[in-house]
């Protein structure tokens, strides 16, 4: 069963040459959620991104992450991601981690749809052979048909978005992060894709989801983690936490 473990995890970002700006420096204050630093010795400031968060995911959780903008959710989704790496504290996955962060990251304008597709999928760690088998698939989901064949920069937006959600979608998570729910277009592939959206929440073991929507995170998560200036305020059920958001 897959289980994800943070001690004591901190992110810091070092902003350099803003101690002699004062206007750049309030700037900052005002839009950072993050808790501010001084080091007078290095003439920077730190971003106190995340600031000792500690927490145990195990198999059934389905984890909404809650807070304001700026309260440190997607660095933590980035953390998970192995994106960022924590500047203390220590990370443990018992499980292979699956972040849908950007459903249209490595998606080639020039490339077609079946390129894009075996593109897309080694970025999301699956191999060739493992793409090659659900490619028929994949091009049956996004009913896209002969335009597979072609450049993607043929496509409409509402077209790119099928094709990347389609192969986004193919894969079989153990820990799955997402970061918002992607809408893919026109009402009746909307239907469909929010089957297969559920179907991919019902396979992983352990889920994060960061969402400004709070009936999202309800109707799809039994946890949730409210963050504020990168701290963990509460981590509870959902309804504990959001008597207390």
């Amino acid at each position: 069963m897959a289980s994800v473990t943070l001690d004591s995890v901190t992110v810091d970002f070092p902003i350099y040459n803003v101690n002699s700006r004062s206007l750049k420096k309030q700037f900052i204050r005002l839009t950072t959620g993050g808790a501010l630093n001084n080091d007078e010795s290095h003439k920077c400031v730190v971003v106190k991104a995340l600031d000792n968060v500690s927490f145990h995911l195990e198999h059934g959780d389905r984890v909404g992450l809650i807070g304001h903008n700026g309260a440190g959710k997607s660095t933590l989704l980035r953390v998970l991601a192995q994106i960022y790496e924590p500047t203390a504290g220590r990370i443990h996955f018992d499980g292979k981690v699956s972040p849908l962060l950007d459903v249209m990251l490595g998606i080639n304008q020039e490339s077609s749809g079946y390129e894009n597709i075996i593109l897309r999928g080694l970025l999301l760690g699956l191999t060739r052979d493992e793409i090659m088998q659900k490619t028929a698939e994949i091009a049956a989901f996004t009913e896209l048909g002969d335009y597979l064949s072609m450049p993607v920069r043929t496509y409409s937006s509402g077209m790119q978005l099928r094709l990347a959600f389609g192969v986004a979608t193919s894969i079989s998570p153990e820990i799955l992060l997402l970061d918002e729910v992607v809408g893919t277009g026109d009402a009746a592939f909307m239907v469909k894709a929010e089957k297969r959206f559920n179907e991919l929440i019902e396979q992983s073991s352990v889920v994060v989801l960061a969402s400004h929507s709070n009936d999202v995170i309800k109707r799809i998560c039994n946890k949730a983690i409210l963050l504020e200036a990168g701290k963990v305020k509460y981590f509870g059920t959902i309804e504990k936490v959001f008597a207390h958001y």
